[in-house]
This record gives C-alpha cells, sequence and structure tokens, in this order.
C-alpha cells in the first residue's frame, strides 16, 4: 500500500492507496488532523500508528510513502516519523522529482506542492482546458491550459480566514461556522455573515471562472471546472457555474507522482 501525505496549512491530510493494479481514483481512506508546527516526529508517529489501527491497516503493509508540504517546519518532522515507523524512504515533492507538468509561472520551483499535485491529477482525469479551485486554508483558483500545461492562479483568503477576521477585528460580531444558509438576506448576526461569506465566495468563483476562461480563450462547455479542498462540497451550492467535485485530487496527484518515479 502507498500513503500519500498533504501537509497543509490548517489540516495534514493522509491517503492510503491499494498498490499496483488499475488505478480507480479513489483512496481506500482518507483522514484529516490539524497541522501542528509544535508537534514533534515521535507524535506525529503515534497519530499515524493510531489512524492506520483504526481502519485495520499494519504498519508493514505500507510499502510506500509521499510527502507534499506547504509547512516547512512540519516536513521533516512527518519525513522522519514515516520513516521511522515504516522503515522506508519517503519521497517529498520539490525540485528534482518528476511529476509530468509543464509550470508556465515565472519561477517553477517556487509552485507549491500541493498545487502541483491538484494540476498533475486534473491534467490525468479531467479534460483541458482545466480551472482547478483548491478550498483550503487559502482558495486557489489555477489554470492549465489545452496541452495540460500550468498557466498560474490566483490566490485569496479562504473561509475560515474571512470568519475569523470579522471576529477578530469587530467588537461585536461572533465566530460563525460554515452551516448553509438558505437565504440571501440574513435577518440576525450569524446568517448575515455566513451568507456574506459563502455567497460572496461564490460570486467571485463564479467570476473568477469566467474570467480564466476569457483568457484560456474557451467558452465554458470546453473548460474543465473542478472543485477540491476541505471546504469543496459547501462552497458548491454558492456558485451557479456547475463545479465538479473532486476531495481526493492533491492525494491522486501524490499517488500519480510517486509512480512517475521508480527510482525510490
Amino acid at each position: 500500500m502507498l500513503l500519500t501525505i498533504d501537509v497543509g496549512n490548517t489540516n495534514t491530510v493522509f491517503a492510503v492507496f491499494e498498490d499496483g493494479g488499475a488505478f480507480t481514483g479513489s483512496p481506500v481512506f482518507e483522514s484529516r488532523i490539524n497541522t501542528d508546527t509544535a508537534r514533534m516526529a515521535d507524535q506525529y508517529a503515534i497519530t499515524l500508528m493510531d489512524i492506520l489501527k483504526l481502519r485495520g491497516i499494519k504498519n508493514d503493509e505500507i510499502k510506500g510513502a509521499i510527502i507534499s508540504s506547504v509547512v516547512p517546519p512540519v516536513t521533516a518532522q512527518i519525513k522522519t516519523a514515516a520513516e521511522d515507523l515504516f522503515g522506508i524512504s519517503v519521497l517529498t515533492v520539490g525540485p528534482g522529482l518528476k511529476t509530468g507538468l509543464n509550470i508556465k509561472i515565472d519561477d517553477p520551483s517556487c509552485l507549491g506542492g500541493d498545487l502541483v499535485c491538484g494540476s498533475v491529477a486534473a491534467k490525468e482525469f479531467y479534460k483541458t482546458p482545466c480551472i482547478i479551485i483548491d478550498m483550503g486554508t487559502i482558495i486557489k483558483v489555477m489554470a492549465l491550459e489545452k496541452s495540460g500545461a500550468f498557466l498560474g492562479c490566483t490566490l485569496s483568503p479562504g473561509i475560515g480566514i474571512s470568519f475569523e477576521a470579522m471576529d477578530r477585528e469587530t467588537a461585536a460580531l461572533p465566530l460563525v461556522g460554515v452551516e448553509r444558509t438558505e437565504r440571501v438576506i440574513g435577518t440576525n448576526s450569524p446568517d448575515s455573515i455566513r451568507s456574506g461569506v459563502l455567497n460572496g465566495v461564490g460570486c467571485m468563483l463564479d467570476g473568477l471562472i469566467g474570467r480564466f476562461e476569457k483568457e484560456l480563450g474557451v467558452e465554458g462547455n470546453d473548460c474543465s471546472v473542478v472543485v477540491t479542498g476541505g471546504n469543496a462540497m459547501q462552497i458548491k451550492p454558492y456558485c451557479e457555474r456547475e463545479l465538479e467535485v473532486n476531495p481526493h485530487l492533491v492525494s491522486q496527484g501524490l499517488r500519480i507522482i510517486y509512480n512517475k518515479n521508480p527510482m525510490r
């Protein structure tokens, strides 16, 4: 079995894939924990061991592992944890690793591993040109041209950041969660905040998709739009554009990249 690890600013996602055979796209399981820069390698190892035990997977069933991380202090700790736990060498997405992705930005080496992995999977599973939306701590909207090359992206504050900022920077507004609101016009503070953030992000995404398509020189039916990340399902109802939700996109990309690097 293959273990993929996606270390994000808020969450770390562990996924396990069956090794070999036809790739159906879905992992055996995915599990999310809070990303904690204060946690040491042994603590990550214990957490990972408990997650696998909960899913009925033995340590010796993990034959390979690969990490994508946007939190450098965590990368070394979690890599050490996995190597100690499974007795294997763990790959890290970065310069020198084959991805099969042509990156057409000013400095390709600066592109975050999560963006690389999501783009690799989107290129594999969806029609190009393709627009990829990653609803994480930061909302990342990425463009793949017809050839599958990565052209660039936009970065915006995520839903959680928006809620937290309104609570932190005001005296009377409460901190609310991502619960669904049916009406645009809120009649109380919590619903008004939810509506403003969720409908606002939905409108922003609809607008960005249209502008991306214009720069890509395509119309809606000629461009795939896929959304992933922790808030993918929550944001879909607030967008008028049709979105393909794939919660496993980054994990799938990690698996594809792992298989492109046989000398491990």
